[in-house]
């Protein structure tokens, strides 16, 4: 499937819609991406999806702690996210939610303990996929402490800050480029605290190579179809100096 950069919200929906034939089962659907940063319009889909029938699947790896996340609220059969990326957990830490009635179709790839357990719990579900061989639960155990302490840090806040100088950047940059936002004006936030910007037609390798040799900027550079993205984040521990290193580096580095 192919969508350009670009698109409206509803734009987005219609064309993955359209998609659609009698022979599809499964919807599945990034809430946000790597590539481009940019955040799916997950929910109309979603719903649309169960309406139809199919089972609804969201991959969410940047969303805890990136995005409010409702699972009730949203309602598809399956999410999965990622905590050590910016909700501050320890790497290895994740999560699956599954909708009670679709547990049974899905099976651990390693069975251990739970499997055939003399003392089971009241979910199979859970006793099947908890413990998984001989796996560190260190990660698991420790994302509470990285709940409370977002909590303790006015994450929403947070959240705000980091976004507004997300946007700083981007429009900082699209200057010093002249080249287009990825982005459609319509309303949708489309970004949150991560965000891509066009280059001129550039090395992504060598680029991103020397935006960090030269001036000791680590953001990710890559190809995407027939564009030169820059991938920016900014974190909680980002600083509007941080900006202000990546457009000096950008601008010797383009020779603007």
């Amino acid at each position: 499937m192919h969508i350009p950069l670009g698109v409206t919200a509803d734009e987005f929906v219609d064309r993955v819609w359209r998609e659609r034939t009698d022979r599809t089962r499964v919807l599945f659907l990034s809430h946000l991406t790597s590539a481009t940063a940019m955040r799916f319009p997950v929910e109309e889909l979603v719903r649309r999806g169960r309406d139809a029938g199919l089972l609804t699947i969201v991959d969410g790896a940047h969303v805890p702690g990136h995005l409010p996340l409702d699972l009730r609220a949203l309602d598809c059969d399956v999410y999965t996210g990622a905590n050590h990326k910016w909700l501050c957990a320890p790497k290895g830490s994740a999560f699956v939610a599954v909708r009670r009635e679709v547990q049974p179709m899905l099976e651990p790839l390693v069975v251990s303990w739970g499997w055939e357990s003399d003392h089971p719990s009241d979910s199979t579900f859970v006793d099947h996929h908890e413990w998984q061989g001989t796996r560190d639960l260190s990660a698991f155990l420790a994302t509470p402490a990285a709940i409370d302490w977002t909590v303790a840090q006015d994450w929403p806040a947070v959240q705000v800050r980091c976004h507004d100088l997300l946007v700083d950047a981007c429009r900082r940059v699209e200057e010093l480029t002249g080249l287009a936002p990825v982005y459609a004006d319509d309303g949708f936030p489309w970004t949150a605290q991560l965000a891509v910007v066009r280059l001129p037609d550039v090395d992504p390798v060598g680029f991103k190579r020397r935006l960090y040799d030269e001036h000791r900027v680590e953001a990710p550079v890559h190809r995407f179809r027939d564009e030169v993205l820059l991938r920016i984040s900014i974190a909680p521990y980002n600083v509007p100096d941080d900006v202000d290193a990546l457009v000096a580096a950008l601008r010797v580095l383009l020779g603007r």
